[in-house]
């Protein structure tokens, strides 16, 4: 599983010209899934974004997480995160999982993220999005579960 975070200012996603989901404060979050995740990929990320202290407290220091701060989430399911670039110009994505079981996967992380009392906007899976969103600071971090 990857997901690469951005702290946001404002972000949203439009699909066929119709505001999808948007957020004003908080996290956007770009998903891909491999055929071997599962439970175990998403309760790690999930712990990782839900306590990731890249928000300023009253000092100006990165010490508060999206909680904290009562920030939102946009996650956008992205299967071009495992493109694999090694040979020619043109990404294979073969790494990326199957849509069935990525579909799956991402309902259930954006599902389990609500649970724990953030306010979570989405995309649709499979579908071509537009997404805009004004990277606060910028701030991007990356999360691989690969490499935990």
């Amino acid at each position: 599983m990857r997901v690469v975070v951005q702290r946001s200012q404002h972000a949203q996603v439009t699909i066929d010209g119709q505001v999808k989901g948007t957020i004003d404060h908080g996290l956007v979050l770009l998903v891909g899934f491999q055929d071997s995740d599962g439970q175990a990929e998403l309760d790690y990320v999930i712990h990782k974004i839900l306590n990731l202290r890249i928000f300023s407290d009253d000092a100006g220091k990165m010490n508060l997480n999206v909680q904290q701060v009562n920030g939102a989430i946009l996650s956008i399911s992205q299967f071009t995160l495992y493109a694999d670039t090694r040979h020619g110009n043109r990404p294979s994505f073969t790494d990326a999982g199957k849509p069935d079981l990525a579909s799956q996967l991402y309902d259930t992380f954006n599902q389990q993220l609500m649970s724990n009392g953030v306010t979570v906007a989405t995309g649709e899976f499979g579908a071509d999005m537009q997404v805009e969103l004004v990277n606060d600071g910028p701030v991007t971090i990356c999360y691989d579960t690969d490499q935990r």
